[in-house]
């Protein structure tokens, strides 16, 4: 495991987005939790799936329920949790699973409620996971982040996770070996 990029801690509250390719992403942003970030984490789940396992109930996760009025509630929740600057909260704004090899990311409304009146007060750090074999018979991972300095509005957060998410994918096609 790499980790390219830097977190430079300014001693806000961390909510951390990234690419959401598979069942691993939440412990590797445990490894960023326990080796870069350095804060309690939380992470929202989809309800179904915390149902299904139960134990990450003990982990930091809290549920939400997509296209119900419940998920205003969860999303609420996480914006408590970043009014706590010993908190990092993950969510994956696209929503849902969704191959490595895509292109570009749609970002629900749900993080504009999350970092709503949040500007000045809470550190956004991005994160692309990125998984190669190359000439070895067990995967290698490159998780890239980026410190966001922009507007917190939806459009201009896709735009940017888009624009890092290509820079890392350049990265990614040139390593050999």
């Amino acid at each position: 495991m790499t980790v390219e990029g830097t977190f430079a801690d300014r001693g806000f509250p961390v909510l951390l987005i990234g690419n959401h390719i598979g069942w691993w992403d939440g412990f590797w942003a445990m490894y960023l939790k326990l080796e870069v970030v350095k804060r309690k984490i939380h992470f929202m789940m989809q309800e179904d799936q915390l149902l299904r396992f139960r134990f990450f109930n003990y982990t930091g996760a809290f549920s939400v329920k997509r296209n119900s009025r419940e998920a205003l509630y969860s999303l609420r929740y996480a914006s408590s949790l970043l009014q706590d600057k010993g908190n990092m909260v993950l969510i994956y704004p696209q929503g849902r699973l969704q191959s490595l090899y895509c292109k570009s990311f749609h970002f629900e409304k749900g993080i504009e409620r999350i970092l709503q009146g949040r500007e000045g007060m809470v550190q956004l750090l991005m994160s692309v996971n990125m998984i190669d074999y190359l000439a070895h018979p067990k995967p290698s991972l490159t998780i890239y982040l980026h410190d966001y300095e922009g507007q917190f509005r939806r459009e201009a957060l896709e735009e940017a996770y888009n624009r890092f998410y290509s820079d890392c994918l350049t990265l990614q096609t040139s390593r050999t070996e």
